[in-house]
């Protein structure tokens, strides 16, 4: 396969993710979550609240809303940028219409509750925990729901130094705190009733995310002490296209020189290491050890933005030096 066959079908593979994610997400909001007017963050979110309070249909608010965003992203942040954000818009729109009219309907007009009567806390549970894999499979593929992602990448772009996560938060927070202003959500108990609800939905989901997309990019550290250092670091080189690091070691009570294979990998690659080191010294005495973060070639990249004039003084002192 040439390099621009690879290149269009990863770029395909990230649509059909991206697609199933929304698939998942679809399914998690309406089956889980709208039948109980369990709110959520996002303009997912937002589009619920009116929706709940005025009977607005959710997926109309979704896509004006957007579009309006993205109006004004489009001078901000380019085309090419949004891309797929423009796509899993449309998509998780058509998605919301169709599974609205195909799922069987409450007397209030929601969709009926696949939980049962009193079931709120339980669904809003198992909703969360899927709308969060759901949002990790599309983020993970490049993907965007658009929303208040449009909003943290704007305010990003121009003040690097506020943290996308922190304008999300303070998004969602001020989505979810708006039920407190439709009398049509009861009393102001039953208001705060559905906010603390909305704030469970924020940081369980939020959780389910992290945990999905950490433990994809999880990484761990081998230190390997072996006599037959050379014939682990070959298998591994040649075999799974890894690099290795060889350390020079000294046994203190023996006081022995020796080699110390030093390699970092991902966790998945874990058995396929263990298993060569077996195979070719089973007495091998091997340390692995969790990584918070690697970053580099093959790995994460370092996602930190360094000011032109900053960069240039340091390389000015390097040449110095």
């Amino acid at each position: 396969m040439t390099i621009n066959h690879k290149l269009i079908w990863n770029e395909v593979k990230d649509y059909l993710f991206i697609a199933f994610g929304l698939l998942l997400y679809t399914i998690a909001f309406t089956v889980f979550l709208m039948p109980y007017q369990i709110v959520a963050g996002g303009v997912t979110g937002l589009s619920a609240i009116i929706y709940y309070a005025t009977g607005f249909h959710l997926e109309n608010t979704y896509i004006i809303i957007n579009g309006i965003l993205l109006l004004v992203a489009l001078k901000i942040l380019g085309v090419k940028f949004l891309m797929k954000t423009i796509f899993a818009i449309f998509t998780l729109y058509f998605m919301l219409m169709f599974a609205q009219e195909i799922i069987p309907k409450q007397e209030n007009g929601l969709p009926f509750k696949l939980m049962g009567e009193g079931q709120d806390f339980m669904s809003m549970i198992i909703g969360c925990v899927l709308t969060g894999i759901a949002l990790a499979t599309v983020f993970t593929h490049n993907g965007s729901t658009g929303g208040t992602d449009i909003i943290a990448a704007s305010v990003n772009k121009f003040h690097p130094n506020v943290s996308l996560g922190n304008v999300l938060i303070t998004a969602d927070f001020c989505i979810i705190g708006s039920c407190m202003f439709f009398p049509q959500f009861g009393t102001y108990l039953e208001r705060a009733h559905k906010v603390m609800f909305g704030f469970c939905v924020m940081a369980m989901e939020n959780y389910t995310l992290d945990y999905v997309m950490n433990a994809r990019r999880q990484s761990v550290q081998f230190l390997i002490f072996t006599r037959k250092w050379q014939e682990i670091a070959n298998a591994i080189g040649t075999e799974m296209n890894h690099g290795v690091t060889i350390l020079d070691g000294h046994g203190w009570y023996t006081g022995k020189e020796m080699k110390v294979l030093c390699i970092l990998a991902r966790k998945n690659e874990s058995i396929n290491i263990f298993r060569l080191i077996k195979i070719i010294d089973p007495n091998a005495f091997v340390s692995q050890s969790s990584v918070i973060g690697v970053y580099g070639e093959g790995f994460d990249e370092m996602k930190v933005k360094v000011k032109i004039e900053e960069d240039k003084i340091r390389q000015k002192k390097i040449e110095e030096s």
